[in-house]
């Protein structure tokens, strides 16, 4: 009955669609969110010998599928995606003569919903699984496991942040302005190999992903796109690709592989450009049919509903991956006597991700009330100081938390300035400005 309800919603929203919107946007986010999903929950490869439990991954257990990172990791699509929301957004804004604090709270709104209750909840596993005892390891991997998915956040605020000042480069200086942050991850990664001053190298989460962050402006204003493009940018990225990561001193995983000296993610490295410059030459040049089939009522419906849900389903779907593990090894830990990489593993793979699939949607209406519950609070007119106070307290905190879980060396054996700091910064939004339903 809720699914037929759903439908209807996605349905009458559909319908409302205006004709310029560009549909293959919504497709690729809702794709892009779909593939990380499934490739966190195949890569998980939980194991129980001797009475002992462990929480491997594939990637560090079978080589091989390293080269799986190549069609599971596009956080670019991610980024290009949002640089053409944004755009669209910023535009329709100043041409509302919405101020900027208004935008940006609106536009933190959309994701804090979701984010809140997963840290509260994780808080909260934290400090009972120090009341029962549970060794501070378990609560460290199964937090910091599930809350991975929030680094993308922490640095997309940053990248939200500053849309004024990147819309107004593109603006004056077109596609040089997805260049140069480019070519400043390029300084980024030699600083990286060549001097003592790695840390300096962490400024390449903002310049990999806002030159990323720019082609998807460049992708509004319909300076990318076509055939010949398309296919140049892809087979660039892809020589690129290859050479930076056989040839080079890359390593051919494209994301972190516990155990390896260096990764291509943290921080972000070229290869990630490489790979974003293949994906969005692909994608582009099969964009004409893909935006032909998706005026298809039914397709674009679907594609509305899940939009609808994806970002629960991102932020809580390592979450519910865990808590089955978790209570797998406590209850049936016989399920896990197949060893990782195994032909039997990998027969029973599809079974696990069935699991996770369907507990992750029997959980949806709850995450979707929290969702509501925090984040559909009525907007107020807040100071401009309190919103970027706001996210700058959200950011730093969701970024800990993504590094090394709730687990710390505090009172219950929490990082509570990790755990609290995205909390207060939502709580700032309402607890200051003005109900705009007031005025």
């Amino acid at each position: 009955m809720q699914q037929t309800a759903m439908w209807k919603r996605a349905a009458a929203m559909a319908e409302q669609t205006p004709a310029d919107r560009n549909r293959y946007v919504d497709l690729l986010r809702a794709l892009s969110i779909g593939a990380v999903v499934l490739g966190h929950w195949i890569m998980a490869a939980p194991y129980f010998l001797n009475g002992v439990p462990s929480m491997d991954h594939l990637l560090e257990i079978q080589p091989w599928s390293r080269w799986l990172t190549w069609l599971f990791q596009v956080m670019p699509v991610f980024f290009f995606v949002g640089g053409y929301s944004n755009g669209v957004s910023w535009d329709g804004a100043r041409a509302k003569q919405l101020s900027y604090a208004a935008w940006l709270e609106s536009r933190m709104r959309r994701l804090l919903g979701p984010v809140i209750p997963l840290v509260v909840l994780w808080a909260v596993l934290g400090v009972t699984g120090y009341l029962l005892q549970v060794h501070p390891a378990f609560v460290q991997i199964g937090s910091q496991v599930s809350l991975v998915p929030v680094w993308f956040l922490a640095i997309y605020f940053v990248i939200v942040m500053l849309v004024p000042l990147t819309r107004a480069a593109w603006h004056r200086f077109g596609m040089w302005s997805a260049v140069v942050p480019m070519l400043l991850a390029v300084v980024g990664d030699w600083v990286f190999f060549n001097t003592p001053y790695q840390a300096l190298a962490w400024f390449n989460y903002l310049f990999v992903w806002s030159g990323v962050h720019q082609l998807g402006y460049a992708w509004q204003q319909g300076k990318l796109g076509g055939q010949l493009r398309s296919w140049s940018m892809a087979v660039f990225g892809l020589t690129a690709l290859i050479l930076l990561t056989q040839f080079g001193p890359y390593p051919t995983s494209l994301v972190g592989v516990p155990g390896e000296a260096m990764s291509n993610t943290t921080p972000p490295k070229l290869p990630l450009i490489a790979l974003g410059l293949t994906q969005i030459g692909l994608l582009l040049a099969f964009e004409a049919p893909m935006r032909r089939w998706l005026s298809h009522a039914r397709v674009w419906t679907a594609t509305v509903l899940v939009n609808g849900l994806i970002m629960p389903i991102f932020l809580w779907h390592s979450t519910v991956m865990m808590l089955v593990i978790g209570a797998c090894f406590w209850l049936i830990p016989e399920v896990f006597v197949f060893a990782p990489g195994t032909g039997y593993w990998w027969a029973f793979r599809p079974v696990w991700v069935a699991v996770f699939l369907i507990l992750m949607f029997v959980g949806l209406p709850l995450f979707m009330w929290l969702e509501k519950t925090v984040g559909g609070s009525t907007q107020r007119k807040n100071h401009i100081a309190i919103v970027i106070v706001s996210a700058l307290l959200i950011c730093g905190g969701l970024a800990m938390l993504a590094a090394g879980g709730v687990a710390g060396s505090g009172p219950l054996g929490i990082h509570w300035f990790a755990v609290s700091a995205p909390v207060v910064g939502a709580l700032l939004l309402t607890a200051f400005g003005t109900s705009l339903k007031a005025e």
